[in-house]
């Protein structure tokens, strides 16, 4: 029987942070991803580039984070409508974030895409 390996993916510093009346500051969010780095993830996703000051202040400052196991991932969604994806703004942020990995959703409902 072969084993396959299983790679965890933390999305706290995105998805966890979307609750009611729950905020993290940047510098939290810095000090959570060194946690989750010393717990073994593999994976933290670190949220959205240019979406908010918060995530602007993290992915400038995780630049220089040293994380001894854990990827760092910008988050964000494939290119707008009738947009190049070379003239994209959010496609360029999520390259100007400068992260390991980029996880990219495309959206597929007709009111999302139009």
């Amino acid at each position: 029987m072969s084993t396959k390996p299983v790679f965890l993916y933390d999305t706290t510093l995105r998805d966890g942070t979307q609750g009611e009346g729950f905020q993290l500051s940047g510098l939290d969010k810095l000090r959570i991803a060194k946690r989750l780095d010393e717990f073994g993830i593999d994976y933290i996703e670190g949220g959205w580039p240019g979406s908010n000051p918060k995530d602007i202040e993290f992915f400038q400052e995780a630049k220089n984070l040293k994380l001894k196991h854990a990827k760092l991932a910008a988050f964000g969604s494939t290119r707008r409508a009738n947009t190049k994806v070379e003239e994209d703004p959010q496609v360029r942020l999520l390259l100007e974030a400068e992260t390991p990995v980029v996880t990219i959703f495309g959206k597929s409902w007709e009111l999302q895409v139009t």
